[in-house]
């Protein structure tokens, strides 16, 4: 999921990305609805009320709004500045360090939250502040590795692109083209998973309060292990062979043979030139 990157990602790769972080988003919106009455995961609705502010001449409230909006737009910006630093030393940390952060932030909103929230205004807007800086670290990091084919904190662009494509697959010769079905398998996954999240946070919140956070950093902790796993098994797969194409021992092949056993051969190979 995060260790390809821009065109040499597959549908797969996009896929199961584009999911499970559109299912966090989710979650993590209808929460932050649930408790602090505002939307954390787009900003659309935060430049309505800006403009809202500034024609009441509310100050206070345009710095506020305004902050909410900048703070999503650096989330955006670090994350694709950590990409493209750090991508050519190692495309795994380059990507996985975003999501991290996000986790950071939103951990610190649960912990927060369930131990020391008294509902007061400042802390109303710094805890919302931060999930929307957590929530632009994530899609500017989906946008940038993915080479802008997957945004999952909002769907205002999704469901616009799934309104085009399925008017063009009115027309036979646009349902024959593979790279549009995939393009609208994307995004109905994304659109779906953002649905599922946003009704387990609903469903959830009122047993699990601010604790449903820890459950979105788990998710997200799956987005990185996925990955890790994957690098640790080819490694693996690739010290193993290198030990028993050049008959070097190793701790990874000994460990390998140890538990599924050395192969026997019934006969020994003979080579042509043996007659």
């Amino acid at each position: 999921m995060l260790r390809n990157y821009s065109n040499s990602r597959t549908l797969g790769d996009n896929i199961r990305l584009g999911t499970l972080t559109a299912f966090t988003a989710g979650t993590i919106n209808i929460a932050s609805l649930l408790i602090f009455l505002s939307f954390t995961s787009n900003v659309t609705g935060h430049y309505a009320i800006l403009a809202a502010e500034i024609s009441k001449g509310n100050w206070t409230q345009v710095a506020v709004v305004g902050g909410w909006i900048f703070l999503f737009f650096f989330g955006s910006f670090l994350s694709n500045l950590i990409v493209i630093s750090f991508n050519k030393k190692s495309k795994y940390f380059a990507h996985a360090m975003p999501i991290v952060l996000e986790i950071l932030c939103l951990l610190f909103v649960g912990i927060y939250g369930q131990f020391y929230y008294q509902k007061t205004l400042e802390e109303t807007e710094s805890l919302v502040a931060l999930m929307l800086f957590a929530t632009g670290l994530q899609n500017g990091l989906t946008a940038s590795i993915s080479n802008f084919s997957v945004k999952t904190t909002h769907l205002t662009g999704t469901t616009t692109d799934l309104g085009i494509l399925f008017s063009m697959f009115t027309h036979k010769k646009y349902r024959r083209n593979g790279e549009l079905i995939g393009r609208a398998k994307l995004l109905m996954s994304i659109m779906l998973a953002y649905i599922l999240g946003a009704v387990f946070s609903g469903l959830t919140y009122y047993y699990l309060e601010f604790r449903v956070f820890y459950v979105i950093c788990l998710c997200l902790l799956v987005v990185i292990g996925y990955d890790a796993y994957k690098i640790h098994l080819r490694h693996f797969n690739t010290r193993y062979r290198y030990s028993r194409i050049y008959k070097k021992p190793t701790l990874v092949a000994y460990l390998y043979d140890k538990i599924h056993g050395i192969p026997q051969r019934k006969t020994k190979r003979k080579l042509a030139f043996d007659d």
